[in-house]
Order: C-alpha cells, then structure tokens, then sequence
C-alpha cells in the first residue's frame, strides 16, 4: 500500500512494533465514518480560513493577517509531524491542523484574490471538480491503483519535494534558486501544470490506501487519521491549483 502521501505511507496501518495490525476496542474503521470525519475537516478548514480571509479585506495592510497565516503553516506542519507520529493522536490533532491549515489557506488566499479578482472561486471549484471526478473514476474501475502506478506516483512526488527543498535552501543561501518554479513563463507553467497532475493523482492512492485500511479492519480513531491525510493532499492541490491560475492570469 504505497502512497506518496507522506501522512498515508505503507506502514500506517500496522503496528510498529509487531508489524501486525492494530484493532481497536472501540469498534473499526469504516468508509463512512472517514468519509463523514473528511467532511467535518473540510468545514473546519473553511470556517478557519474565513478569519484571515475577513480580516484582509477589512484592512489590507493588516500585519495580522499575514502572522496568522505564517502561525498556521508553521502550527500545521508541527502538528501534521505529530499526528504521523501519534496516529491514536488524531481525533484532537486533525482538527486542529485543519484549523491552523485554514489560516494559512486564509490568509494565502486573500493575497491572491487581491491581486487577481475571483481566483480563489475557481481554485476551489477545480479542487473538488478533481477530487470528485477522481473519485467517480477510481470506483468505476476507470483508473486503478496498481503497483506500477503507486511508485510512479509516489516517485514523482518525492521528485517535486526534493526540487522545492532545494528552492528553499539556495534561496536561504543567497541564490537566486530555480526561478521556473515561481515564474509565468512557459516553462514555469508547465511546471505548475506537472505539480498539479501529480498532487491530483495521490488522491487516487489516497482513495485505494483508506479502502484498503478499511478492509484491514484498522483501528476506529484511523478514520480521523484517513480524513487528516486526504486533506493534507486536498490542501496541497489547492495551493498548486492557486498557484497555477496565478501563472496564467499574469500572462494576460
């Protein structure tokens, strides 16, 4: 069960110490209920961002915003990093990461409805219009999470974080960095346009790793555990979707 999720790896059902699944006392993992607890991290994700969001348009030059939303990328990261590691953790830390996760989207967003008016309408939409038709083509059979596909998905996405890793650290460095990644030109979007296949296409072994969890009979806190990791993907398609749109909008 490969996933380039980094929250949704191989062992992520299994015990560490035994390797063997793990059961829960309280009942198991089922798809509605990850299903239901994606959805509530969804409105919590939302809710959160609204703040920002608010804020921002109220009064622009605000350094409030802009704490908030530095606060909740680095909160998100810290509690993403302890609810992979924690995973009985998960019914306390995936709310809250979706709440530090949606005042960075917030406040993210609102910079960019700023500067190009009604982009953030169409990222959201294009971020469920994919997780959606995703969704009806993985339980259709249309595309299937073979092996072949999990480590050419999983492998791309290992490529693309280890190119911005390296982004982030010439630019700690004094260096110009690889301007591609930010810029409009033809390379820099079709780089984007690369980025946001590859996010897309971890929702699908999202989707096969939460069904095989199911099947697993994994844990009842693992729904909460499920839910985090897709919005982790979710969150990510977001942010490449805005980025994307930006790159094609400056051009015109």
């Amino acid at each position: 069960m490969r996933s380039g999720n980094p929250a949704l790896k191989d062992s992520t059902f299994l015990d560490l110490g035994s390797g063997t699944i793990v059961r829960g006392d309280r009942g198991v993992m089922t798809l509605n209920g990850a299903v239901n607890k994606t959805a509530f991290l969804l409105v919590l994700t939302l809710a959160a961002a609204l703040y920002p969001w608010s804020m921002y348009f109220a009064d622009p030059g605000s350094a409030t915003v802009g704490a908030l939303a530095i606060g909740g990328a680095v909160g998100g990261l810290v509690v993403a990093l302890v609810t992979v590691f924690k995973k009985a953790w998960s019914p306390v830390t995936a709310p809250l990461y979706a709440v530090l996760e949606g005042l960075f989207i917030g406040g993210i967003s609102a910079s960019f409805e700023a500067r190009f008016p009604g982009i953030v309408m169409q990222a959201v939409a294009l971020t469920f219009g994919t997780l959606g038709a995703l969704l009806l083509a993985y339980r259709s059979g249309l595309i299937r999470a073979t092996e072949n596909f999990k480590l050419g998905v999983f492998a791309a996405t290992g490529a693309i974080a280890l190119l911005y890793l390296v982004n982030i650290g010439m630019r700690l460095f004094g260096f110009e960095g690889m301007g591609f990644i930010h810029e409009s030109g033809t390379v820099g979007i079709l780089f984007s346009l690369a980025v946001v296949v590859v996010a897309a296409l971890n929702l699908v072994l999202d989707f096969d790793f939460i069904e095989q969890g199911v099947e697993a009979g994994a844990p009842k806190y693992m729904e909460w555990y499920a839910a985090f990791g897709l919005l982790v993907t979710l969150v990510w398609l977001y942010l490449e979707i805005l980025r994307l749109l930006s790159k094609l909008q400056s051009r015109d």
